[in-house]
């Protein structure tokens, strides 16, 4: 991208029709064959701390730099601590947020039990909202709250629903925590699924690193098994760290 240099991330997108949403972070969508295809489902999967949420961050800036509108259903924040927490890694959103560009819809109720009925008829609210909705960049994080209160089958039906949205001009993300789900569920999740990014921790030295490994991205050539490392720093942001230091 030489030829480019000093170009927005908007002029970076691919022209008029913009088919690839930047990450804003120019090593990890190197990683991605440039970014994750708009118009798709990604699945960003793995277990606690393992840099979910920050890659989901990562994205949404990326969204934003791109001049696209997001929602985002959130179980883990508040709207008050999701700009803090873009913030905090030199990702400044407010404005973006006070103009209507983002928002932020939290979905965990503190003291209030969900039952499998009621989980269903939010399911179905869910879907309704983000098919009505003007944005074009949709992110759930995470999924693992809803399967507290479901069956499998509803939250395949979640999936497909959302699946549906991406035919019709939505590009939609994803994550959950490997743990909370059976195996064969976690199968045809990702199956579903046009990319899927797979979190973990790596050993370097004494400290652990985030790890994202490229499992598949739909369309693009020779991302299968791409790694990227990083660490997150206060006040910074993420920090590439070079892949042969750590033992994953």
């Amino acid at each position: 991208m030489g030829d480019n240099k000093g170009a927005g991330i908007g002029d970076l997108l691919g022209g008029d029709d913009k088919r690839i949403l930047s990450t804003g972070n120019p090593e990890i969508d190197k990683k991605l064959a440039d970014g994750l295809p708009m118009e798709s489902l990604t699945l960003i999967e793995g277990e606690n701390d393992t840099g979910k949420s920050v890659m989901t961050q990562q994205i949404i800036w990326g969204a934003m730099k791109g001049g696209m509108d997001v929602d985002l259903y959130t179980s883990e924040n508040t709207s008050k601590s999701f700009i803090n927490q873009m913030e905090s890694m030199s990702l400044d959103i407010s404005d973006y947020f006070a103009w209507g560009h983002l928002r932020i819809f939290p979905m965990h109720i503190t003291g209030f039990k969900w039952s499998e009925e009621e989980m269903h008829d939010v399911l179905t609210r869910i879907i309704r909202h983000m098919k009505t909705s003007k944005a074009r960049v949709i992110v759930i994080d995470s999924l693992t709250l809803i399967t507290e209160y479901t069956g499998q089958n509803d939250i395949l039906t979640f999936l497909t629903s959302c699946k549906n949205m991406v035919d019709h001009g939505k590009t939609v993300l994803i994550t959950l925590h490997t743990y909370a789900f059976e195996e064969d569920t976690l199968v045809r999740l990702r199956s579903i699924c046009d990319a899927h990014l797979f979190m973990k921790k790596a050993l370097i030295g004494d400290k652990y690193v985030m790890v994202m490994e490229v499992v598949k991205v739909r369309g693009a050539r020779k991302t299968t098994g791409n790694i990227v490392s990083f660490e997150v720093h206060p006040g910074y942001g993420m920090k590439i760290i070079p892949i042969s230091m750590a033992k994953v």
